[in-house]
């Protein structure tokens, strides 16, 4: 389990990217993105996906067609995939370790959401797990001009909350969510290994971590 101690005492505000973070879902993006990039005749697999998940649906539009050597209807491919990844919503799962984090930061520390991901698959996705209602502020990238690595989605949850970015602690998973946290000038705490890492630092602080050290439940989605 996390040390929510040390996150009160050294945090004013919390933000959380979603997929990834707060709940699982790159099985049901995966089958959601081959339906959609099957319109273009090519077939996606589930592994090409996989390798490329946290990344923007533009920018992953870009690597298909460059990869594939397509030119996608980018309108049809979207709706299509958004579609598919609703009807299958319910088998997302949250991210257990991180939600319990979540339930426990309830009524300590304001929390935010900021994803890459569209408006309308992210609050699917929050409110079909029940975790909507512990966020004031849900950014996703329907609300800001670039996506991560760029810090836009953080800057913008840090103005929404009132609260300095150098006050913010992230949770993420990606390498690309990661940069966008430190770029903002956020700490930020990698989800795989709970290690901490500083505003625009490389390596994580004196090989710390936010993990209770009395505690070390698996994490698991």
């Amino acid at each position: 389990m996390i040390d929510i101690l040390s996150l009160e005492n050294n945090f004013e505000a919390v933000i959380f990217d979603c997929d990834g973070t707060l709940v699982h879902t790159p099985p049901v993006y995966a089958d959601a993105w081959a339906s959609g990039f099957s319109l273009s005749g090519k077939l996606m697999s589930h592994a090409w996906y996989l390798a490329r998940a946290g990344m923007s649906e533009a920018v992953l539009m870009d690597a298909f067609e460059r990869e594939f050597d397509v030119v996608l209807d980018r309108e049809c491919v979207i709706a299509t995939m958004r579609s598919r990844f609703l009807r299958n919503v319910h088998n997302v799962r949250e991210v257990r370790v991180v939600a319990a984090t979540v339930r426990r930061l309830a009524g300590v520390l304001p929390m935010a959401v900021a994803s890459g991901g569209s408006r309308e698959i992210v609050t699917a996705t929050l409110q079909g797990t029940r975790l909507r209602e512990y966020f004031s502020e849900v950014v996703t990238i329907d609300d800001v001009a670039n996506p991560k690595p760029a810090p836009d989605l953080f800057l913008k949850a840090a103005a929404l909350l009132g609260i300095e970015p150098n006050r913010c602690v992230v949770f993420e998973d990606s390498e690309q969510g990661i940069e966008a946290a430190r770029r903002a000038g956020m700490s930020v705490i990698d989800v795989n290994s709970f290690a901490l890492h500083e505003p625009q630092c490389e390596t994580t602080v004196g090989g710390s971590s936010m993990r209770n050290p009395d505690e070390h439940r698996q994490r698991s989605s």
